[in-house]
């Protein structure tokens, strides 16, 4: 940030959807594959390209686009995308004095292995739904900042949810129900309470196993049990339950965001041909529908202990 004549600058550049795919080959003949787009934002200082047009102090977003394929070549071993977004910040802060914090966000394409006969298969892939999402932001320092997700879990259970007990007005058509149909689209973002790049895990993959465990905590306990299942009573309720299992479970994350939209089943009703009433399909027959759908967010986070 600059002021200039009474007037404040604050300015970043960098290369979005950087598109890159990397394979990599164990000896014992099976292959890992992964395909990421890579969003690129530099913090530095080149007030000189905004006052003069002097760009001798400007990354071209040319040299980042080319930077992310060399990384990935670089990158011998199978690594994770928040430790591929750490080796992109790193080396912009490390490599260019001008820079003094870089900003890397990943999103992975859902790429998942598929199985022959029960048997994985060793180098084939199908696309899957689920995107994994990461943002990483460092700085000349090795302050960092981590942050994880999901965008696009798309999950539904046919029973076991209600919504009951709600403000009632003249504008309210919607009845009350303890039975009904719950289906929604989950985007979740977590982050790290890793602070430093000395502080990160040596583990290999640890994110991606992290990205998986988080994953299953979300989804078992918004379905529960595989038998009876687990009753809500609002997405409201079921949302806090989610995002409490998550910090409960994992002391390295210290906050999550969770945003659940309504998605819509309404049972099909058809007028009789005798009579002119409206004839229930006994709720076995529904309608998808695209209107206007309630959306619902709230962020968890750990308390810092006082001192």
């Amino acid at each position: 940030m600059a002021e200039l004549s009474g007037l404040k600058l604050e300015q970043r550049h960098g290369k979005s959807r950087v598109r890159v795919a990397r394979v990599w080959r164990d000896r014992d003949g099976k292959h890992h594959f992964v395909e990421w787009s890579v969003n690129i934002s530099l913090i530095s200082d080149c007030l000189p390209a905004y006052v003069s047009g002097d760009n001798s102090d400007i990354v071209a977003t040319d040299t980042m686009k080319n930077t992310v394929y060399a990384k990935a070549k670089e990158c011998s071993e199978q690594l994770s995308a928040e430790d591929f977004a750490i080796v992109l910040a790193k080396h912009f802060t490390s490599f260019y004095q001008q820079v003094t914090a870089a900003i890397v966000n990943i999103v992975e394409k859902p790429w998942e292995r598929i199985s022959i006969k029960g048997q994985q298969h060793e180098h084939g892939f199908k696309l899957g739904s689920e995107r994994h999402t990461t943002e990483v932001m460092v700085d000349k320092s090795g302050t960092l900042r981590l942050t994880s997700g999901i965008e696009g879990l798309s999950i539904l259970k046919t029973t076991k949810s209600g919504f009951e007990g709600f403000i009632r007005d003249q504008y309210t058509m919607l009845p009350e129900t303890r039975e009904r149909m719950m289906a929604t689209e989950v985007t979740a973002s977590w982050r790290y309470s890793f602070e430093s790049l000395s502080s990160l895990p040596l583990k290999p993959l640890y994110f991606t196993e992290r990205y998986m465990d988080v994953k299953e905590a979300l989804l078992n306990t918004f379905f529960g049990p595989s038998k009876e299942g687990v009753y809500s009573p609002s997405v409201q309720a079921t949302l806090y339950e989610m995002a409490k299992a998550v910090l409960g479970r994992f002391p390295d994350i210290s906050f999550i965001q969770l945003k659940m939209p309504n998605l819509h089943f309404l049972p099909v009703n058809l007028p009789s041909k005798d009579k002119p009433v409206i004839v229930k399909f006994a709720d076995d027959v529904y309608l998808p529908t695209d209107e206007p759908h309630g959306t619902i967010q709230a962020t968890l986070s750990r308390l810092r202990s006082k001192m």
